[in-house]
C-alpha cells in the first residue's frame, strides 16, 4: 500500500468512528485541497470539529491511535488543538479554531453551515468544509500560495 492509500485508509477509519458518534466534523487543509482537485498530494489529515463535540472526538480518536503531548502554536489561540498519530499518519484536530493576525483574534470555529458537501470514500461519508473558508484562513495565516489554491 502506498503512502497516500495508507493516509486515505486512516481517514476512512476516522470517518467511520466520527460518523458513528454523530459529531460535527469536516476536512480542511491540504486534504480538502486534494479532494477538490487543487493539489496532487497532502501531508496529513486536518479535521475541523464542532467545539461541543471535542471530548467525543478525542475519545474516539484515542481509541484509534496515540494522542501526542500539546505543543503551543504561535499565531493561534485555538481552544482545542489535538495531534494524533494513527497507523503512522499525522492527524490534527481543531475545535474552536482561532487565528491571530495583527493582534486581532479571528474565530474560525466550524459551524454546520460550513460543511459544503460530502463525498463517499470506501463507503464512508466524508464531510468537506467550504473552500472559501480555507481561502480566508490561509490569508489570515499569511499563506498566499495556499489561499490561491483555495480560491473558487
Amino acid at each position: 500500500m502506498g503512502e497516500r492509500e495508507k493516509k486515505l485508509a486512516v481517514l476512512c477509519r476516522i470517518a467511520h468512528a466520527l460518523n458513528e458518534e454523530g459529531v460535527l466534523w469536516a476536512l480542511g487543509g491540504s486534504l480538502l485541497l486534494y479532494f477538490k482537485g487543487r493539489v496532487d498530494d497532502f501531508h496529513d489529515i486536518d479535521i475541523m470539529a464542532g467545539e461541543a463535540d471535542i471530548e467525543r472526538v478525542k475519545r474516539r480518536l484515542c481509541a484509534l491511535g496515540e494522542l501526542l503531548p500539546p505543543k503551543p502554536k504561535p499565531g493561534y489561540k485555538t481552544r482545542h488543538f489535538l495531534e494524533f498519530i494513527i497507523d503512522g499518519v499525522e492527524v490534527d484536530v481543531m475545535a474552536g479554531f482561532v487565528i491571530v493576525k495583527d493582534g486581532v483574534d479571528y474565530d474560525c470555529s466550524l459551524r454546520p453551515e460550513q460543511v459544503a458537501e460530502q463525498i463517499s470514500l470506501k463507503g464512508e461519508r466524508i464531510p468537506l468544509q467550504r473552500l472559501s473558508d480555507w481561502r480566508r484562513y490561509y490569508e489570515l495565516m499569511g499563506r498566499p500560495e495556499k489561499a490561491r489554491l483555495a480560491a473558487e
